[in-house]
């Protein structure tokens, strides 16, 4: 079995369009998203859509947990929660129904997903970690894979291995040993921050080789930029895309 496990796409259809391209000719068997569909980008309606029509896999985000509590979005930093006001006008009912039902972990294939950090949360970041943090982490769930996303850069930590070999994981494929246990980060669809380049992010899980491969699809980046423009989303949301 071949997984693609996609995490903050945030509301970009052009980069998931082109991921989704790429993915149809992975051999792919199913579709995991690890929150984050919403957020920054111009299209979250057309994004949620495509999530559901693909079915595929999906748990709640720190953006889309912005919807369901009022407290939260007003923590969140000016631009994210400007993007979040104008992201919430964007929704239809049935986009609402679908992130009322989010849970904030799942466990697919014997490997945890989270959006943040383990064990479940949605909110906290596992960046620059530890290696206390780490062991800690490892402990806190029984599974020997644990995929997250929220910090937009590719890293795979193993565990009993210094943290700053995991930090930034490089482009390419990891084979995973079956006796040690993993914390894996595929990067970000729609917002990459990996420092590699500024094409989509994602990766494919393959169950039976025993391996993760992070691959980049360039996209029409400028397509994205326009509709943020157009529609009158902070600058820096489009700024960050064009680097």
């Amino acid at each position: 079995m071949r997984t693609a496990v996609l995490a903050d796409i945030h509301a970009n259809l052009a980069a998931l369009e082109a991921v989704l391209e790429d993915i149809a000719g992975q051999r792919v068997s199913d579709l995991i998203c690890l929150g984050d569909s919403i957020g920054y980008g111009p299209d979250p309606g057309e994004v949620l859509g495509e999530v559901r029509r693909r079915q595929m896999l999906s748990i709640l985000g720190n953006h889309e947990y912005a919807c369901l509590n009022r407290i939260y979005l007003e923590q969140m930093n000016p631009d994210p929660k400007r993007s979040m006001e104008m992201t919430l006008q964007m929704l239809s009912p049935e986009d609402n129904a679908f992130i009322v039902n989010l849970k904030p972990m799942l466990v697919h294939c014997g490997a945890r997903m989270v959006h943040g950090c383990p064990p479940k949360s949605p909110t906290c970041y596992l960046f620059n970690p530890s290696e206390r943090m780490l062991d800690s982490l490892f402990n806190s769930f029984p599974e020997r894979l644990c995929f997250y996303g929220h910090t937009h850069v590719l890293s795979f930590f193993e565990q009993g291995l210094p943290p700053e070999k995991g930090q930034e994981a490089e482009l390419g494929t990891y084979r995973l040993h079956p006796d040690r246990r993993y914390l894996i980060n595929p990067g970000s669809v729609g917002q990459p921050r990996d420092g590699i380049n500024n094409h989509a992010k994602y990766l494919i899980w393959d169950q039976e080789k025993g391996t993760v491969s992070y691959r980049a699809v360039a996209y029409d980046v400028q397509r994205t930029v326009n509709r943020l423009r157009r529609l009158g989303f902070p600058a820096f949301n489009a700024e960050r895309l064009v680097w």
